[in-house]
């Protein structure tokens, strides 16, 4: 649900109400709910929130792709072992995304 909440924030450009997410998302999730999770990406750090009457309008604090490079990070640094975790991430990578994160890592960001 998180991901679908912070995908209605990214869309509509502008800080919304709980209730106005509840009516981007289109789900049957109570306003309560929807108050709930967005309480808790707040604390995630993944929104920003400022006072809309007596609550509160939500911003995300990033985009899809710097959002998933938080999470990867946070993951990375859940283990003692990172050499191993890299070294399994990286060999599940496609060609493709190889060579991307080669050309990256060389400064090249085209």
């Amino acid at each position: 649900m998180e991901s679908t909440i912070l995908a209605a924030l990214w869309a509509a450009g502008t800080p919304l109400t709980p209730g106005q997410v509840q009516q981007a998302i289109e789900t049957e999730l109570a306003r309560t709910t929807v108050t709930t999770i967005l309480s808790r990406l707040h604390e995630k750090g993944s929104v920003t929130r400022s006072r809309a009457g007596r609550g509160f309008a939500y911003t995300p604090t990033e985009d899809a792709a710097g959002l998933t490079a938080r999470r990867m990070h946070s993951e990375l640094r859940k283990e003692e072992d990172r050499s191993t975790v890299l070294a399994r991430f990286v060999s599940q990578l496609t060609d493709e995304d190889e060579r991307l994160l080669r050309d990256l890592l060389d400064g090249d960001t085209r």
